[in-house]
């Protein structure tokens, strides 16, 4: 019984060392069969990626700053994060200064080849002598942003090249329906006015045509002195501003001081900084958006 007790042991360990050898000899085939792997900084610039190498062979796309839904002016770069580049091909960056930790990047991983997906946008929003980087908050700059991306990846992978432009102009047209859909509500009529505090949409709302008074913040710690609060109730009452906006996650206590005194209302916006990873997941966004709009204005 002893011996026989030994025996089926040892038996039990050889299958466990069978697997245990299947199960590396898997992960070592699994990443010798990814050709390209392509980094993101962050999440709007990830499923702009996800739409244009759709169903592409090969390729890996991870996200930088996953699940991370605050301003990314204000990353820190991780461990974690770092690991990611080290066998990436591709690196994409929103541009102009918003990925401020990108040259800890190029210096620990000079090979990583960059795209910029800013390079065809040309109608800033400036804040003072600085442009606003938050550009995916207009559909026409986002549209602008994956034409970007493409021609880069066309450039650094023409054997896919087919297929990125293909997807390119699948997930245009989704976006043009999108902006259609936008345009069928005139938002800019009769002057209307919004204070903002909360950078990201300051390109949404000049895509639809509104004026924004923009009260620069740290929106997640509601951080403004009592002096700007007065400041900011004496406009919307000389201006008759009806809206205030914060982000979907964003403190609201100086909005809702400003609210209690003026008699305008608070709305919150998603900046599209997170989401549920589908490829639609930014239009999804931007509709909810539409339907908040339509009741502030």
């Amino acid at each position: 019984m002893k011996k026989r007790n030994i025996i089926i042991s040892i038996a039990i360990l050889l299958v466990l060392i069978v697997l245990i050898v299947i199960g590396n000899l898997n992960k070592s085939s699994h990443k010798d069969a990814i050709r390209l792997k392509i980094v993101t900084s962050f999440y709007p610039i990830y499923i702009m990626t996800l739409n244009i190498t759709n169903g592409a062979e090969n390729l890996e796309v991870s996200n930088m700053a996953e699940n991370y839904v605050g301003c990314i002016h204000d990353y820190t770069l991780t461990t974690a994060d770092l690991k990611k580049f080290e066998d990436a091909a591709i690196f994409i960056q929103n541009g102009y200064g918003m990925e401020q930790f990108i040259q800890k990047i190029v210096d620990s991983y000079p090979n990583v080849k960059m795209v910029d997906s800013s390079t065809k946008i040309t109608d800033f929003v400036q804040e003072g002598e600085e442009v606003n980087p938050h550009f995916w908050t207009s559909i026409d700059d986002y549209i602008l942003q994956v034409e970007a991306i493409t021609e880069g990846f066309k450039e650094l992978d023409s054997s896919n090249s087919e297929l990125y432009e293909q997807n390119k102009n699948t997930y245009i047209q989704k976006l043009q329906d999108l902006k259609a859909e936008y345009d069928s509500y005139e938002f800019g009529a009769n002057e209307r006015q919004v204070v903002s505090l909360n950078e990201a949409f300051s390109y949404l709302f000049k895509f639809i045509g509104v004026d924004e008074t923009l009260i620069e913040t740290d929106h997640e710690q509601s951080a403004l002195s009592a002096e700007t609060v007065r400041d900011v109730i004496e406009e919307v009452k000389n201006s008759g501003i009806k809206a205030i906006v914060i982000g979907q996650n964003d403190d609201d206590q100086n909005a809702n001081l400003i609210a209690s005194e003026t008699g305008a209302k608070v709305y919150r916006l998603n900046d599209a900084m997170s989401g549920d990873g589908s490829l639609d997941s930014y239009i999804n966004t931007m509709k909810e958006n539409l339907e908040i709009l339509k009741i502030m204005f």
